[in-house]
């Protein structure tokens, strides 16, 4: 079987690390386990694994931590898997900088979709990637978006926004860190703002705007790109 990089574990639960490492396993992954904060800082350092699943509720310090110190210099992407559910919980998780969150109980199915498109997009873009998505494609170098091979006329806004999406593609980011990224810290609780402009991109690129296929809603937190 194909190796397809380490994971790194982070939980306290023994069942929760037994069930992953056999789930994972299965699936081609090498797998590191730590059962508190501390180690698995450590072990992400020495490790360096493709992505870290974490859980929030650990023995020595919060997940939240965690994830600040992690992305003081650790790049690749961290899923959330935590029995905290709050809207609240999940906004902060994204905001410091998890790229999912999956509540417990789980369906491994889901989790390891999850993981395959985090790995995926974990890769860094290059400003001069064309990214496609069936017949949507947005060429990051020129600003151009075309659907059918047909350029799509779009604002700079548009542009922006529908860019920020696709180069998260599959990651849930919040409406403050959207709103932040494309128009700037004054206009962060301004989610009505950004309602109006996703209306306006899902009647130019989704094939029927009323059911959007790309630009998903992930209600009350914010949105995500297919």
């Amino acid at each position: 079987m194909t190796i397809s990089g380490t994971i790194l574990i982070i939980d306290d639960e023994v069942q929760i690390r037994r069930l992953l490492e056999i789930t994972l396993s299965a699936n081609g992954y090498k797998i590191s386990e730590a059962s508190t904060g501390k180690e698995g800082l450590a072990l992400a350092a020495s490790v360096n694994p493709v992505l870290i699943i974490l859980d929030l509720g650990l023995p020595d310090m919060d997940g939240l931590d965690v994830i600040k110190k992690l992305r003081e210099w650790f790049t690749n992407p961290v899923i959330i898997l935590s029995v905290r559910s709050s809207e609240e919980d999940i906004i902060k998780a994204l905001d410091n900088g998890a790229n999912d969150y999956l509540t417990k109980p789980f369906r491994t199915g889901e989790l390891l979709a999850r993981i395959r498109v985090a790995i995926r997009q974990g890769q860094e873009i290059s400003d001069n990637s064309c990214l496609t998505f069936g017949s949507i494609s947005v060429d990051i170098a020129n600003h151009i978006v075309r659907k059918n091979n047909e350029t799509i006329k779009l604002t700079s806004t548009e542009y922006s926004l529908l860019a920020l999406l696709a180069k998260n593609e599959g990651r849930v980011l919040t409406h403050q860190y959207i709103l932040k990224e494309v128009w700037g810290m004054g206009y962060i609780e301004q989610t009505q703002y950004l309602r109006v402009f996703i209306a306006q991109l899902r009647k130019k690129i989704e094939d029927d705007p009323a059911k959007p296929k790309l630009l998903i809603t992930e209600s009350g937190i914010g949105y995500r790109f297919g």
